[in-house]
């Protein structure tokens, strides 16, 4: 079948710009690759994908192009579902014979309810969803394809068998082609990142038990399965050789140093470097530091470090397996190494108070990472936190498809009865206000600055956005 892939548009002006795994909107405008969407569309020849929110097209301009084809499948979220769910309506409605489907952790985990929001969708696809998607395409009937959900003539639902997790992850092919096909590269980009950079997946699962995070416990599970060391060097051997404007790779595996299999990170890192390689990843804080060195030397720049908090309560709550001194002597590693980490921080998680928001900010200061990235407690359904916040009543009945408002901003749901929503969500600015503004914080980004005009104009670009980011926020 003629397929697309898409990434719908918005109605409400959200850009998509953290990626599909938490839809908001940033402090910074930023644009992650739909790599979930390019690995199914690397196994359908003669497929396309189409980011509409990147390419910034109109729904009607995007309802032109998927009118095309005859098999459309798009990746929808909890926050983008109702107009997700509006866009296949509308194409319904201009080609009705078009057989649509979506996939995402949102359909996965309720495929029955989505199914029942629109007749518009004739099949959501379960579990992983690549093989799912090429079988569809191949022409296979919806009865046949294990992992899938559909509606029958009479309108009730039926829920094939589950598909089988991906266990040889080399026998998928490389997303880049895709990337390079289909997609204008230089309209992703991510503020700590070098531009233009691409990221892919070496692995999918996290063996970690994360309370809140959303695609271990709804699509890859909390496995690790990895493409072998070869495989991701091959696939850095053809991003060198057919698109040289790229000048930084960043794996986005959810736990890229797992410890599990450091050999294998050495193994990349030193292929990495014989290619010339700049790259970053995903990175848990507990990395020992002989890897660490072994990463750095091998072209490593940055890592990508979920901190959550600063209170070590919270993290035993959350299930996070870490604790604050074990981050604290990582971090300081990365500063003698020379290696530059953006921390992301996470308010409003089980445990949170007035007090431990304050001692996070404290935290964050005391081990400084370059950049940090200020996040709300999500609630998505499918994880234990959803469950938790349901159960104990920190979240309203029906709230959980508000984890943005009509502009894409994140919102904070959760609210114990010590400490308000309110209070929760107000605490990002204040933690924003207290990190940067400060002396030496801000010299260190000046001296980034003065090493290049290329950064002074990205600097001052992504300035004037974090501060238009506060005042939006603080109203």
């Amino acid at each position: 079948m003629k397929t697309l892939f898409l990434q719908a548009p918005s109605f409400d002006g959200f850009d998509g710009g953290a990626g599909s795994r938490y839809q908001a909107k940033r402090e910074i405008k930023s644009f992650w690759y739909p790599t979930w969407l390019a690995q199914p569309a690397a196994l359908v020849p003669g497929s396309r994908l189409l980011d509409a929110p990147v390419e910034e097209l109109s729904v009607e301009e995007s309802l032109r192009i998927a009118a095309e084809y005859e098999l459309v499948i798009i990746h929808t979220s909890t926050p983008s579902f109702p107009t997700d769910a509006k866009f296949a309506e509308l194409l319904k409605a201009r080609r009705p014979e078009v057989l649509i489907g979506m996939v995402g952790a949102k359909v996965a985990v309720d495929p029955a309810d989505s199914l029942r929001a629109s007749t518009a969708i004739d099949f959501v696809a379960r579990e992983e969803f690549d093989y799912t998607c090429k079988e569809i395409a191949e022409g296979r009937s919806l009865e046949e394809v294990a992992g899938v959900s559909y509606r029958l003539a009479d309108g009730d639902v039926r829920h094939n068998p589950p598909r089988a997790p991906i266990e040889n992850m080399d026998e998928l092919p490389f997303v880049a082609p895709v990337y390079k096909r289909d997609l204008k590269i230089d309209r992703y980009f991510i503020g700590y990142l070098k531009h233009p950079y691409v990221s892919i997946y070496t692995g999918r699962g996290c063996r970690s038990k994360c309370t809140f995070c959303l695609w271990p416990q709804t699509v890859g599970g909390h496995r690790y399965r990895v493409r072998s060391a070869a495989s991701v060097i091959a696939e850095a051997k053809w991003i060198k050789e057919n698109m040289p404007e790229v000048k930084e790779l960043m794996f986005d595996d959810d736990t890229f140093t797992d410890t599990s299999n450091l050999e294998r990170v050495h193994d990349i890192a030193r292929g990495l470097h014989a290619l010339g390689w700049t790259w970053s990843c995903n990175a848990k804080a507990n990395v020992p530091y002989e890897s660490l060195k072994i990463m750095k030397e091998n072209g490593l720049r940055l890592l990508l470090v979920g901190y959550e908090s600063g209170d070590d309560q919270i993290l035993h709550n959350i299930k996070k397996g870490l604790r604050t001194d074990i981050a604290r002597k990582f971090t300081e590693n990365c500063h003698k190494l020379g290696i530059q980490v953006h921390g992301t921080f996470i308010l409003g998680l089980p445990g949170e108070t007035k007090e431990t928001i304050a001692k996070t900010i404290e935290f964050a200061k005391e081990i400084n990472p370059h950049t940090v990235q200020v996040s709300l407690a999500a609630p998505y359904p499918g994880t234990t936190l959803y469950r938790q916040a349901v159960e104990n009543g920190w979240l309203e009945t029906n709230q959980d498809a508000n984890l943005v408002n009509d502009k894409g901003v994140q919102l904070a749901l959760i609210s114990y009865p010590h400490l308000s929503k309110e209070e929760i969500y107000h605490g990002v600015e204040t933690f924003y206000r207290n990190f940067y503004f400060r002396p030496s914080k801000i010299w260190e980004i000046v001296k980034e600055m003065l090493g290049s005009w290329e950064m002074t104009k990205r600097r001052l670009r992504e300035g004037v956005e974090f501060f238009r980011f506060l005042h939006a926020h603080e109203a």
